[in-house]
Order: C-alpha cells, then sequence, then structure tokens
C-alpha cells in the first residue's frame, strides 16, 4: 500500500503541542501506535489530514478548535451545590457524574466556595488550537 486511504492501517508517531509549543501527548520517543482509518481512535479531522500520506512522510498540521476538541462552550459550565460533593475538592481536580443516560462524563473542578462549585464539562483541550505531528512508519491494508 503506498499512501494513507480510508482502507488503511496506519502506524505513526504524533504529537499533539498547544500554540505555545508545550507537549500535550507524544509518543516519538516510545513505540509507534496503529490504527485503522475511522475506527475512532482519531478525531475525523486529524485523520483527514493523513489521507495521501506515505511511508517516511513527516509533517505537521494546525488545527483549529473546531478541528480539534471544539470551541469552549460556556453552558458546559455548571454550578452545584457544594454539599453534593462528599469528598476533598481541589481547584483543576477531575470528577466523574453520570449524565441522564448513565453514561460517565468527566468535569473539572473550576472554583470552589463555600455553598457551590463551579464544573467545566468542556474538554480540557477545547478552544485551544493545536499543533498535530505525524511521522508515518507503516501502511498496510486493514483486514
Amino acid at each position: 500500500m503506498n499512501a494513507i486511504t480510508a482502507e488503511s492501517r496506519v502506524t505513526l508517531h504524533f504529537e499533539l503541542s498547544l500554540e505555545d509549543g508545550q507537549i500535550v501527548d507524544s509518543n516519538f520517543s516510545q513505540s509507534p501506535a496503529s490504527f485503522v482509518y475511522g475506527d475512532g481512535s482519531l478525531l475525523p479531522t486529524f485523520e483527514a489530514v493523513l489521507l495521501g500520506m506515505k511511508v517516511g512522510d513527516e509533517a505537521s498540521f494546525v488545527m483549529s478548535p473546531e478541528k480539534a476538541f471544539g470551541a469552549h462552550n460556556q453552558s458546559n459550565i455548571q454550578r452545584m451545590p457544594r454539599s453534593q460533593f462528599a469528598m476533598d475538592l481541589e481547584e483543576g481536580m477531575v470528577v466523574s457524574f453520570a449524565d441522564v443516560s448513565k453514561n460517565e462524563l468527566p468535569g473539572v473542578i473550576a472554583e470552589i466556595g463555600d455553598k457551590e462549585v463551579v464544573v467545566d464539562f468542556n474538554h480540557p483541550l477545547a478552544g485551544r488550537s493545536l499543533t498535530f505531528r505525524v511521522n508515518i512508519v507503516a501502511i498496510e491494508a486493514a483486514i
């Protein structure tokens, strides 16, 4: 297989970094990761930029918030009664909540007051532009 298509299994090194160059995630110093195109391992917009790349190709793509983890949405910030939390809380702590369908929903404790707690349910990288750097190690036909 010469180039990445929608029917590929891709092995690659990748790095995600913020606008200031801070690395969020990288496997360049580890074993490469593999995924089958369309399996949900990568966001669809991240997969799309890989189409047509070949083994040995290395590239960087700046992904706007809309192409990465979405814009920061003010309606995803909730105020909850402090009494609802039986544990010790710290700002920045991630707490797991259950939504109406009993799905797990992580929230970040943004602010702790005497009577209420502010919880941010936005993805931690929402509203951020990210640089997605890749090096293609192998391409195979997905079975």
